[in-house]
């Protein structure tokens, strides 16, 4: 006999496959293949096409409620959504620092006239977010930050300086910390909402080492932030930080988890090295080193899954998104290094067509950052051995 969850999926299936473009059924090679959305959004084949017809399903954000711009799906539908996309190689139709952790959020410490103002904006990929948390004297040690919104009335004015804001050139809006009081670190922190369009905000983006600048320094000179935009108390933005740098913390671990569709890493090795006599790959250390790869990350795609249903029933251990993104980190350059294994010296080129503009080696040292993004690794087992394993701290 079907049951309503066994509907659920048939109508799932037949309603992704009538709506989902070939193109998004392609396994993702590179940045561009992600879709970000926002006001003025740099579209690839497909992309808009399977993210306006996601949202109009609210199912870019399948868990979120209705009134929102969600999808209002129970946990046990959102994951049988996920699991009929990766069946059929769907990419995810919308990336956003709104979706990932803005959104939860405001979910939590939003008022009702905030969660109607941005969330649905968010779910239809009108808006597009950046954070506005590290500083040059505040990174690990956040709460040392220094940037002020100083009482104007009805209004803060900010001043002060963000570094290694992620797309801060291509973003719309900023959610950000800043400093309201100087009676104690942690005490004195808000948390503002404002557009990167208001006078006095600027960015300067970052050069890394793999050639390309996700990441920029940006800069307020006395930008004027209506109060309306404050979410939750005044000096009360630590709280509302905490709870979204799990979410960060989450969002970058599933970086470990990899791209849908096909196995670009086997695929790339075999296309590069061959298979023996016996349809095996030729090199039999990186063979072993592949099959020991996939292991872990199916392992930690498992853990992941269990870690989402204890987060939305109530029972995640608060060090949890610390060991995802501690582990998610480490496989995700484990898994660049195999592919530039497999490249061998081929995936040292850094600018021709055939290679993509050096894709691969630019991807591989682009996952240098990710140890430090989102908390550094150091931190994250600080945590873990404080948390978890209740060991003294130094």
């Amino acid at each position: 006999m079907m049951t309503d969850l066994d509907r659920f999926r048939a109508d799932t299936r037949a309603w992704l496959e009538a709506n989902c473009p070939p193109e998004m059924r392609q396994p993702v090679r590179s940045e561009k293949d992600a879709c970000w959305g926002g006001r003025n959004p740099d579209f690839q084949p497909g992309q808009k096409e399977w993210m306006d017809a996601m949202a109009s399903r609210g199912w870019t954000v399948p868990d979120w409620p209705v009134e929102y711009g969600g999808g209002g799906l129970s946990p046990a539908e959102t994951k049988i959504l996920r699991e009929e996309m990766a069946a059929m190689g769907a990419r995810n139709p919308l990336n956003s620092f709104g979706i990932s952790m803005l959104g939860p959020a405001l979910l939590k410490y939003g008022t009702e006239e905030q969660k109607l103002e941005h969330l649905p904006k968010i779910a239809r990929g009108e808006i597009r977010w950046c954070q506005g948390y590290s500083e040059p004297n505040a990174g690990s040690d956040l709460a040392s930050l220094a940037t002020s919104a100083e009482d104007a009335g009805d209004h803060y004015v900010v001043n002060g300086q963000k570094v290694w804001t992620s797309y801060a050139d291509k973003a719309d809006w900023i959610f950000c910390l800043v400093r309201t009081s100087r009676e104690s670190k942690q005490g004195g922190i808000s948390f503002l909402l404002f557009d990167m369009e208001s006078p006095g905000v600027s960015t300067k983006p970052i050069l890394l080492i793999s050639g390309y600048s996700p990441f920029c320094e940006t800069f307020f000179d006395n930008v004027k932030v209506p109060k309306a935009n404050r979410v939750h108390d005044e000096n009360k933005g630590w709280d509302v930080a905490k709870y979204l740098l799990g979410h960060e913390r989450e969002m970058i671990s599933g970086m470990g988890l990899g791209s849908s569709g096909g196995n670009p890493l086997v695929e790339g090795a075999i296309a590069t090295i061959g298979l023996n006599d016996r349809g095996e790959l030729a090199d039999p250390l990186l063979r072993a080193s592949l099959a020991l790869f996939e292991v872990r990350a199916r392992a930690f795609t498992a853990m992941s899954e269990r870690f989402v249903d204890e987060l939305k029933a109530g029972h995640a251990h608060p060090a949890q998104p610390s060991m995802m993104k501690y582990y998610g980190t480490e496989l995700n350059k484990t898994r660049h290094e195999l592919a530039m294994a497999a490249g061998g010296s081929d995936a040292l080129e850094w600018e021709s067509e055939r290679s993509g503009g050096g894709a691969k080696a630019r991807a591989w040292l682009r996952t240098k950052a990710n140890s430090i993004e989102g908390g550094t690794s150091e931190v994250q087992l600080n945590i873990i051995a404080k948390r978890i394993l209740e060991l003294p701290g130094a």
